[in-house]
């Protein structure tokens, strides 16, 4: 079994900055892409930015030169380095691990989420 838990997001005024953490455990033999969405109230999920194992990244057009996304291989974890934050950023981040286990098996794994609410 895999679990991932996210940490870091909170409240905080337009234009300041968080950083958010995923970090995962179990029984993984690796971790491939890994991902942050978001969610707003009455929105539908969106993915804010991926980074692949080898460190490639995507990010949202919304997010790019504002987030950074990065990632500590040996530790299974992952961040969302978040700067210059608007309202509009306010959502329940998620993050998502592309997992390998010892048994060979190739899952998806979601954390429960994070609440970032950005005020004005």
């Amino acid at each position: 079994q895999v679990q991932l838990v996210e940490s870091g997001g909170g409240l905080v005024q337009a234009g300041g900055s968080l950083r958010l953490s995923c970090a995962a455990s179990g029984s993984i033999f690796r971790t491939d892409t890994m991902g942050w969405h978001r969610q707003a109230p009455g929105k539908q999920r969106e993915l804010v930015a991926a980074i692949t194992r080898g460190g490639t990244t995507t990010y949202a057009d919304s997010v790019k030169g504002r987030f950074t996304i990065s990632r500590d291989n040996a530790k299974n974890t992952m961040y969302l380095q978040m700067n210059s934050l608007k309202p509009e950023d306010t959502a329940v981040y998620y993050c998502k691990f592309q997992v390998q286990l010892y048994t060979g098996a190739r899952n998806d794994y979601w954390g429960r989420g994070t609440q970032v609410t950005v005020s004005s």
